[in-house]
């Protein structure tokens, strides 16, 4: 599979209500699932191979409190899909935009990182920044506020 078959898949998979699905290819089986908060039972019935290297544990991630969650607007910028957020290009550099800050069309607010890719998510209109609603490194859900463009 190419990395353009991949990013398809993934695009398809974002536009659609799917939680889970698999794809075989030249001898590659790529398998896409969507974290819905609930547990899903597997339909292949097969059982863990013995060999197979244990499973490190997962590093806590930081979720934004339920008192955060800011009152929904039309003029939300949403995530696309879930992942981590990133406001800023890289650790050490300003966050791509601010509170108050102009933007355009096409301007890059923030980034979401999903199964290793870095998703840019730009402004759809032009406006000013009202309010951020996440910070760098918060797992966010697909459809979830990040920011406000008024």
């Amino acid at each position: 599979m190419t990395l353009d078959e991949i990013k398809a898949a993934i695009d398809a998979m974002n536009a659609s209500d799917l939680v889970e699905v698999e794809i075989s290819k030249d001898g590659w089986t790529l398998r896409l699932t969507r974290d819905t908060g609930t547990a899903v039972p597997s339909t292949s019935g097969a059982e863990p191979r013995s060999n197979a290297a244990p499973m490190r544990p997962e590093a806590p991630r930081r979720e934004p409190t339920p008192s955060a969650k800011p009152p929904s607007s039309k003029n939300d910028v949403s995530a696309p899909l879930s992942g981590i957020v990133y406001l800023g290009p890289s650790p050490d550099a300003p966050p791509f935009v601010a509170v108050g800050q102009a933007v355009t069309t096409g301007t890059t607010l923030c980034t979401v990182e999903a199964m290793k890719m870095f998703n840019p998510v730009t402004a759809e209109r032009d406006g000013v920044v009202e309010a951020v609603f996440v910070t760098t490194g918060d797992e966010v859900a697909a459809g979830q506020p990040l920011l406000r463009i008024v």
